[in-house]
């Protein structure tokens, strides 16, 4: 049973670190990353369609996104659903392949993208923190119920604490790293 909930506890941690890293990838560090296009998608023949699916997008240089459609009739629907992401993005349409110029970031802007990526990782943190309350009060019924020990009670929370302090500081050191290629000129 304790076996069972600490597992459970760590695939659930698990999880909000995988989402903390999708929310990073989309926030825009002033360099090219296919990454910022994730999330937009296309309406490609009547049904909402992710953008990757309609086209290859690559990044040739450290300034530059581009995006080739495989069917060139819906070169404008890939334009216009970039321009209503409200990426700050201004794509160049030449007819075969959209041209996406990635502008350098000022300083204000970077500040706010990392109080943005702070936000972001508070948010997962209490995330983090909500998993531990939900698990102790699950191990908490099933010292009643299942009749552990108090002993083994208090291991497993031992045990989920030491999990949440693991991930909270891993929710940092991702936010550090952030923090640090938002900042770079």
């Amino acid at each position: 049973m304790i076996k069972d909930i600490l597992k459970r506890t760590t695939e659930r941690m698990s999880k909000t670190i995988e989402h903390f890293k999708s929310e990073l990838i989309k926030v825009r560090t002033g360099k090219a990353s296919v990454g910022l296009l994730d999330g937009i998608k296309v309406d490609y023949y009547g049904t909402m369609t992710p953008l990757n699916q309609v086209g290859n997008i690559n990044t040739p240089d450290f300034h530059t996104i581009t995006v080739q459609p495989w069917d060139k009739s819906v070169i404008g629907l890939i334009e216009k659903a970039i321009l209503n992401a409200n990426l700050g993005l201004n794509p160049i349409n030449d007819g075969n392949i959209l041209r996406i110029p990635v502008p350098p970031l000022n300083e204000e802007r970077r500040k706010e993208l990392v109080k943005l990526v702070r936000k972001y990782a508070e948010e997962n943190r209490i995330s983090v923190r909500n998993i531990r309350r939900v698990e102790i009060e699950h191990i908490k019924k099933a010292e009643k119920t299942e009749h552990i020990s108090e002993d083994d009670r208090k291991n497993a929370e031992s045990e989920i604490q030491k999990l949440t302090d693991k991930y909270i500081k891993e929710i940092d050191d991702i936010l550090q790293k952030k923090e640090k290629e938002i900042m770079e000129v």
